[in-house]
Order: C-alpha cells, then sequence, then structure tokens
C-alpha cells in the first residue's frame, strides 16, 4: 500500500508523468509500476485522469457557480438519493457532503449566469428534498488543484521614505 501511495502521490501532482519516470523516482521496474496503475485503475482506486486549463487565455468565456443546497434527508438513505439524482445532471461539475448550515455543496457550469439560473430553478430547486439554495458565481479563479492560474504581480510602485 505504500507504494501505491507513492505512485498516486506522483501522479496526483502529474497525471502526465510516465511510468517510465515513476519507475526512475522510485527505484523500480517499469513493468511493475505498469502493474500497479493498472490495478488501481481496475479497482477504481484511480477515478479518471484531468487537465487544468485556463479558458480564460483562449478566450472560451463561461460561468462557474458554487451552489449550498439545504435538503431534507430522507429515510434510511439520508442525503444520498438526491445527492447522486444531482450527480446526473450535465451541467454539476462537483457534488460534496458539507458540514455546517448547508448540507450539499455543488459546482456547476454554464455558459452564462442565465443559464446557472435556469439550472437552479428548473431543475435543482425542484426536486422535492430541496429546501433552499444560495448561489455563488466565481468571478476569478487564482488556484485550482495546486495550480496557480497568473503569477503575482510584482509590486511596481517607487519607495517613497521621508
Amino acid at each position: 500500500m505504500d507504494l501505491e501511495k507513492k505512485i498516486l502521490t506522483l501522479i496526483e501532482n502529474d497525471a502526465k508523468m510516465s511510468i517510465k519516470t515513476i519507475a526512475t523516482i522510485l527505484d523500480m521496474e517499469e513493468s511493475r509500476v505498469a502493474e500497479i496503475l493498472a490495478k488501481l485503475e481496475k479497482d477504481k482506486v484511480i477515478l479518471g485522469y484531468s487537465t487544468i486549463i485556463d479558458w480564460d487565455k483562449i478566450g472560451v468565456d463561461g460561468v462557474t457557480a458554487m451552489i449550498d443546497v439545504k435538503l431534507t434527508p430522507e429515510r434510511e438513505v439520508g442525503f444520498n438519493r438526491t445527492a447522486e439524482r444531482i450527480c446526473r445532471f450535465p451541467e454539476v461539475r462537483c457534488v460534496y457532503l458539507m458540514s455546517g448550515t448547508y448540507d450539499l455543496s455543488v459546482i456547476v457550469e454554464g455558459k452564462t449566469m442565465k443559464d446557472v439560473a435556469w439550472f437552479v430553478s428548473h431543475k435543482l430547486s425542484t426536486l422535492d428534498q430541496v429546501q433552499s439554495t444560495v448561489t455563488h458565481f466565481v468571478l476569478k479563479r487564482y488556484k485550482e488543484d495546486n495550480f496557480v492560474f497568473e503569477e503575482p504581480q510584482q509590486d511596481k510602485r517607487l519607495v517613497v521614505s521621508p
């Protein structure tokens, strides 16, 4: 399991890392690394590989919103059935069970704010277990999954001292 954790940590930080590089870093055979990765994929420990894209740099517009959802839990299944249903909507990127005032945190994407508003009013809020929602629109992404979108700008003001 320790070896699996080391491999997972490496690819979590760089999904493009080759089997050869992983084997070199961990001082092991490439075939063994490939075998472990195949097992982790088969066992659904590795669910997929993703890429973090700065869509703003190529002029693609879109809206991301974080929606806090208060639910009425269902007997014997709690929040699970409703959360699973919300997961199936194509607009939904993430669903988290939360502690605190709201039960779920749902991250959705749309082309416009109206798209997100329509999703909330016509799909999400119409579910029987949904009591209330609060929508927060993302204005700017600074960091996501350990990737910083813009390097901090240096302070170019002149130093003035008495």
